[in-house]
């Protein structure tokens, strides 16, 4: 294989593999649309020298389903019809035999849902990170369901004590509270 290199081509011109055994529901297909959306298109789709998909069938269907006319891809030159096939399960197969640091991941949740990111970009339901977050909190009111009618005020206290004061003054005044830890 020489140098690999991206070009656009029209999504309509990209022919999927018809026996590909991955399989995409909808809502996977929203997810990825979601995160083309968020991310940018980041990971180009792998063809061969007649626009036929390797990798990246998930991909084409949620531009299709954002409407792009075009999409990034790499053509991968020389391989044998054994191989492409071969490949098209291992692209798949090898990235799920990978596994979490399972307390690394609720770091990186809680630190993401602190920042307001809409945490089900990762891919991730909000069920299965709270199952991760160890206490237990994840406010869904930042991030998907954020209503832009709403604003928020994050504050640190040297104490629990002043904590609790002000959050009680806070929900006296009628303001919709709601503490973090």
């Amino acid at each position: 294989m020489g140098e690999l290199s991206i070009k656009y081509h029209h999504v309509a011109d990209l022919i999927a593999y018809g026996k590909n055994a991955r399989t995409h529901s909808d809502a996977q297909v929203s997810q990825i649309a979601a995160s083309i959306r968020e991310f940018g298109f980041t990971n180009p789709i792998l063809i061969d020298e007649q626009n036929g998909i390797i990798a990246g069938h998930g991909r084409v269907l949620a531009a299709q389903k954002l409407g792009m006319a075009t999409a990034p891809t790499i053509t991968l030159s020389g391989l044998t019809d054994t191989q492409k096939r071969a490949y098209i399960i291992a692209d798949n197969k090898l990235a799920l035999n990978a596994g979490w640091d399972e307390a690394m991941l609720a770091v990186e949740f809680d630190d993401l849902n602190l920042e307001g990111f809409d945490l089900e970009l990762t891919g991730f339901a909000l069920d299965e990170i709270e199952k991760l977050n160890p206490s237990g909190e994840i406010d869904s009111s930042l991030g998907m369901e954020h209503d832009p009618e709403k604003f928020f005020l994050m504050i640190e206290y040297a104490s629990e004590t002043a904590l609790q004061t002000a959050y009680d003054e806070a929900m006296a005044k009628g303001l919709s509270c709601k503490i973090i830890q």
